[in-house]
């Protein structure tokens, strides 16, 4: 077989270590591998009738071209956002502009193009690594008829229907320490600090992260918050303090009674705009509110910078193997996941059957900003 890998949306640490186990796994059993660059944007810009060099979309994978990748993060094959469904004009390439022609601020569907690309490449199954963005486009091309095995990935590890996404253990793990190194400003200074943690619409970054890193009050997307509530809690926090400050972590997707989702830029191919700022607005209401100077830190970025953690190596790499298991016995339309600590497989279409939310009920406090553990027995490993 010829197997095609490709990872999709935002970049996580994690990626590498899980192609290179998939590209050996899959060359030891006499298979062939290619990488698609630049996620979905590979098989879109790649012209199967131009004899010129088209590395820059798609490369062959070996084990001497993956030997180093995975000792870093991100993703050596790049990515993109690319959904080939929901196509710009602007973004339809030049050799495609005579077939594929977008109404005046709309999109055009390339999928036609792309299915002849998988059957010029002689792609026998497709491994798309990516997050419910990604996945989606995945199970267009199933529905089409293309043999597909989906990765979950995402730092938000919020794709419906496995427990845990590569990508998220690092971005924890990241901002526990993060956050513990901002209490040495927020200290010194006697302030409260915001730390505004990605996530979008899902909470679970910042209930993990702030239950792990003691974080005095926890602001989640699923929960619109009073900021004069906050502020009372805040300053409280503050004065029992015997150091003298206060550690608020919120989410990006986080909405202020009354008030709406801080966005802003166009949407991009899946209806997203980019999240950011309500930390922000936060701190200066805290600020006017309390007469309390704010640290406002958005942490951003550095969640998903540099190598993967232990467990994000272990999962994407058991991940890899059975993926390529499901490869190697030729069963396609199905997601690998992980489920109440046991590694399993689930339809790929899964993804889009419900959205994946922080059980508020079991897990948050609504009148206290905070992580509420009401019982442990019987709760999964990461709380969800």
């Amino acid at each position: 077989m010829k197997i095609g890998i490709l990872t999709g949306g935002g970049d996580v640490p994690g990626l590498n270590p899980c192609i290179k186990v998939m590209v050996n796994r899959a060359i030891a059993a006499g298979n062939q591998v290619v990488g698609i660059r630049r996620g979905w944007a590979g098989l879109l810009n790649y012209d199967p009738n131009s004899t010129a060099d088209q590395s820059e979309w798609i490369i062959p994978l070996t084990g001497r071209t993956v030997r180093t990748i995975d000792r870093f993060g991100g993703t050596f094959l790049h990515t993109s956002r690319t959904n080939p469904s929901k196509v710009k004009a602007s973004d339809v390439p030049g050799f495609l502009r005579g077939e594929f022609q977008a109404p005046e601020g709309g999109t055009v569907d390339c999928t036609p193009h792309v299915l002849r690309v998988l059957k010029a490449l002689g792609i026998d199954m497709l491994a798309p690594i990516g997050g419910d963005d990604t996945l989606s486009y995945a199970v267009r091309l199933h529905q089409e008829g293309v043999p597909v095995v989906g990765i979950p990935k995402t730092m938000d590890n919020d794709v419906y229907g496995t427990d845990y996404c590569i990508g998220f253990s690092t971005a924890v793990t990241r901002s526990v320490d993060l956050i513990a190194d901002l209490r040495t400003p927020a200290g010194s200074h006697e302030r409260i600090a915001v730390v505004e943690l990605f996530g979008r619409n899902s909470g679970e970054t910042v209930l993990i992260a702030s239950y792990l890193s003691g974080a005095d009050r926890a602001v989640i997307a699923e929960v619109p918050f009073d900021v004069e509530r906050l502020a009372t809690l805040a300053m409280h926090d503050r004065n029992e303090n015997p150091s003298c400050y206060a550690v608020i972590v919120i989410s990006e997707g986080a909405t202020m009674k009354g008030g709406a989702t801080v966005e802003r830029g166009e949407e991009d191919a899946y209806g997203h705009r980019k999240l950011g700022g309500i930390g922000q607005q936060t701190a200066e209401a805290l600020h006017d509110i309390t007469g309390i100077e704010v640290l406002y830190q958005q942490l951003g970025y550095l969640m998903r910078g540099g190598p993967p953690d232990s467990l994000d190596r272990m999962v994407a790499m058991s991940y890899a193997n059975l993926a390529i298991d499901l490869v190697l016995r030729h069963e396609s339309g199905q997601m690998v996941a992980l489920q109440s600590g046991v590694y399993t497989t689930v339809p790929l279409d899964v993804i889009a059957r419900k959205v994946k939310r922080v059980d508020v009920e079991e897990l948050y406090d609504v009148q206290e900003y905070r992580p509420k553990i009401a019982h442990q027995l019987g709760k999964p490993m990461f709380l969800y």
